[in-house]
């Protein structure tokens, strides 16, 4: 049972702050929301900093795997770059709320230590297949924060789009953006 509430606080909490931000959101609606009393909440959390923190870390966790997964290590650059495509474009549609949250928090005031460290680790990964198809002559010579805003950029519109129904995801599409994006950065 215990697990339980710690779970719906936490879901509670990634809904509330994806919609409403962390300053918008107050323990007694994560309360509300979770089914739960507050006092409940500073049970497992000492504070709303300590929930949002642990949130985004496991958020992060989550999405690392995502991207993680069966990773093509040895294949070409290009099918790597498909696989993270498509990987985030996953993690988009089956957890819109915690992709919503990992974005709007990456960078803010209230993160610790701990979830910055974390959130580098992941973009440190990112990063270094970057710096991987830009020495192998394949990409752009771009800032990686150039390329992340392109195609993470993308698929975190798109993302939205899909969310709001503005457009109806489809393989053919997918294929085409994917192929877009690559387009976009590659050096070609």
């Amino acid at each position: 049972m215990a697990d339980n509430k710690h779970e719906s606080i936490l879901m509670a909490a990634q809904k509330l702050f994806a919609e409403r931000g962390y300053d918008g959101t107050t323990v007694p609606m994560i309360a509300e929301e979770a089914k739960v009393g507050a006092g409940t909440i500073y049970r497992y959390f000492e504070n709303k900093q300590k929930l949002v923190n642990e949130l985004f870390r496991g958020s992060v966790a989550r999405f690392a795997a995502t991207l993680h997964e069966g990773f093509p290590e040895q294949n070409d650059f290009r099918e790597r770059f498909r696989h993270v495509f498509y990987r985030l474009v996953r993690y988009s549609r089956e957890h819109p709320e915690a992709f919503r949250f990992i974005n709007e928090t990456a960078n803010a005031y209230f993160l610790d230590e701990d979830s910055k460290s974390d959130f580098e680790g992941f973009m440190d990964f990112i990063e270094r297949h970057l710096d991987e198809g830009k020495k192998a002559g394949l990409l752009r010579e771009l800032p990686a924060q150039a390329f992340i805003a392109i195609v993470y950029g993308t698929v975190f519109h798109l993302s939205r789009m899909f969310e709001d129904g503005a457009l109806e995801p489809s393989d053919e599409l997918l294929a085409g953006i994917e192929k877009s994006c690559w387009d976009a950065v590659s050096a070609d």
